[in-house]
């Protein structure tokens, strides 16, 4: 396996290709074993034999990308653990994306755990902070189209219960105002979120806390968007999306 990935590296580095001899040479492989490597990692698609040189061929830029995204995720999860000291409580970061919602991570600790995931999050977004504030963030078409598929109903004695009282308390949003909910999801559990800018994606920042520590809620949520705002300000933190 280190064998083989010497030599992809070897053609990798080549954007025109090279011939067998240098990439064995390069790699410092026997020239008999670069060979056989070669023909197997052609046959699997993941070099491509053109006018007696070896290119990168497509399954190997789609073993880069899996890097890259792993690389990014692990960017954003450092990103959340550093967020979640700062502010003393779990952090979620989460996306609309392709019409649902996606929790790209979440960081907590012992001491302060997550709130745990009993009802699907992609189809309860009426009744979570990270939800209503990635909803507020959609235009009114494309928010129909989610409540189609997922319907407002009640999922604890605190839910909000239809769309209509949902649209109003989204209507009544600033544009970059935090979204907060108390025991809406989950009970016991008080949460709030804030919108971040992604490009054209709408993605969000949330922390949650026992409903004892209720007041809290805001100073804590206020402390998680400085805190983005000056990582984001100085390049340091970038979402993937």
């Amino acid at each position: 396996m280190q064998r083989a990935l010497r030599l992809l590296e070897a053609a990798g580095s080549h954007s025109g290709g090279a011939p067998a001899k240098q990439l064995a040479r390069e790699a410092g492989l026997p020239l008999p074993t670069a060979y056989h490597l070669l023909r197997t990692l052609t046959h699997e698609g993941y070099l491509r034999r053109e006018g007696g040189v070896f290119v990168l061929g497509d399954a190997a830029a789609r073993l880069g990308q899996g890097g890259l995204q792993q690389k990014r995720r692990s960017m954003i999860l450092d990103s959340l653990a550093h967020f979640r000291d700062a502010v003393g409580a779990p952090v979620y970061f989460a996306v609309y994306r392709e019409g649902e919602i996606e929790v790209v991570g979440v960081s907590d600790t012992p001491a302060n755990p997550a709130c745990e995931e009993w009802a699907d999050f992609r189809a309860t977004a009426h009744a979570h902070a990270i939800g209503q504030c990635l909803l507020g963030q959609l235009d009114e078409e494309t928010r129909r189209d989610y409540y189609d598929r997922h319907p407002v109903e009640g999922i604890t004695p605190y839910t909000v219960r239809d769309m209509r009282t949902l649209e109003e308390r989204i209507g009544s949003l600033g544009r970059m105002q935090p979204v907060t909910e108390r025991q809406e999801y989950a009970l016991g559990t008080v949460c709030a979120a804030i919108p971040i800018t992604a490009g054209d994606t709408a993605a969000t920042m949330a922390i949650s806390l026992p409903v004892h520590q209720e007041s809290r809620l805001l100073c804590v949520v206020d402390r998680l968007r400085s805190e983005v705002g000056a990582l984001l300000s100085t390049l340091s933190f970038s979402i993937s999306i």
